[in-house]
């Protein structure tokens, strides 16, 4: 972008706009110099035993009929940055469904690495893989845990209780 390009911006009541797009682009520039390009992700541990009666709820996607909740024994915050920990979610008539998810914060971005079955314990995904928390419904949940509690910014919340603390002040203030 020119200077004559700014002044005008400027003129046309457009320099908002042009502010936010130069700190986007100086934001991906940063993060492609200064970025996690050599990350990797550590062993995630096997799946936890959880306690369904132990979950501190949150908020879970709107218009969704299931409550949601994490039992906070199976919260962790590795050495990589990801926060491992077992979501529950629990249908009106009663039917309990279990993931065994890992949210990183830095790029935004959810796994899932096994499934409960109250029948047959846990069943691996065969191939976990990283998804956008802002993209398909299935990690709907997963945005709303990030955002209440999980992620401050682009980072983990420096610990657990500090993620215990905010998912249960964020439940206190939910209107139904």
């Amino acid at each position: 972008m020119q200077a004559s390009d700014l002044g005008r911006a400027r003129r046309c009541g457009q320099w908002p706009a042009v502010l936010a797009l130069l700190a986007l682009a100086s934001s991906a520039s940063a993060q492609l110099l200064f970025g996690d390009a050599d990350w990797q992700e550590g062993t995630a541990p096997p799946p936890p035993t959880f306690n369904q009666s132990a979950l501190v709820p949150f908020d879970g996607p709107v218009n969704s009929p299931l409550t949601f909740g994490v039992d906070p024994a199976t919260l962790q915050i590795g050495k990589d940055g990801v926060v491992r920990y077992v979501v529950v979610a629990t249908s009106p008539s009663g039917t309990v469904n279990a993931m065994y998810e890992g949210i990183r914060c830095a790029s935004a971005q959810v796994k899932t690495y096994a499934r409960h079955n109250p029948s047959s314990g846990w069943n691996a995904v065969q191939t976990p893989e990283w998804r956008s928390l802002y993209g398909s419904a299935p990690s709907n949940h997963s945005l709303r845990l990030a955002t209440q509690g999980v992620c401050t910014g682009a980072a983990p919340a420096s610990s657990v209780t500090n993620i215990v603390r905010a998912l249960r002040s964020h439940g206190q203030n939910i209107v139904n």
